[in-house]
């Protein structure tokens, strides 16, 4: 999968996929549709419904768009989004988000994210941290691993391990990943970060090392 490029910044993160995708729509909306971004927002709050979901349903039946331009428009149409339109609104977005996941209850648990982060990002040149809104997925060629605030005590760290072919212990817990055709396949209860121990470094290595493009 490509990765949006930005310019070295002093974030801890990098950009998300997703980034890039968002930019040659907005890019290639106007010659796919008639209508530039500005232009469709101005148009489905002069002579759209008022709801955000009657607004995608209007957008996909009276106007024949797919369900991603439907749901990206309406949701601008009602003032958010726009997270993904630069690699330095996503950027600041991605810090916002993980502040978020690890607030209140949740705070104890920073340190043991921020450990993780350290380990993943260590893997390799190619090995970056892309933050969503709930969880914080690793990418090299695709998603490889994530870490998510599973509760206020625990942290999951999702592996990507379809492609291994050995047995695995008991402690990396099936997900259901491979029947449902996730990219996360297991994951290993954390609490502490005592708790990142060899074990499970080997395993966020093997993820890693299983992703090949």
């Amino acid at each position: 999968m490509a990765r949006a490029t930005t310019k070295k910044t002093s974030s801890p993160y990098g950009v998300h996929p997703g980034v890039r995708m968002m930019q040659k729509w907005v890019l290639e909306l106007k010659e796919r549709t008639g209508r530039s971004l500005e232009e469709w927002v101005d148009f489905i709050r002069e002579d759209g419904p008022e709801g955000e979901d009657e607004r995608r349903e209007w957008l996909k039946t009276s106007h024949k768009l797919g369900s991603n331009s439907a749901w990206w428009l309406a949701e601008r149409a009602n003032g958010k989004g726009g997270e993904d339109d630069s690699p330095e609104a996503y950027l600041e977005a991605a810090a916002r988000y993980v502040e978020e996941q690890y607030s209140g209850a949740k705070a104890r648990l920073r340190l043991v994210f921020e450990a993780l982060l350290k380990v993943g990002v260590s893997l390799g040149a190619d090995a970056q941290a892309c933050p969503c809104r709930t969880m914080v997925p690793l990418y090299r060629h695709h998603v490889f691993a994530q870490i998510k605030p599973a509760t206020n005590a625990r942290i999951d760290l999702g592996l990507s391990l379809a492609a291994y072919r050995g047995k695995l212990p008991k402690r990396l817990v099936d997900t259901g990943g491979m029947r449902k055709k996730d990219r996360i396949t297991h994951r290993i209860p954390i609490s502490s970060v005592e708790e990142i121990d060899a074990e499970v470094k080997k395993w966020l290595k093997t993820a890693y090392t299983l992703d090949q493009s």
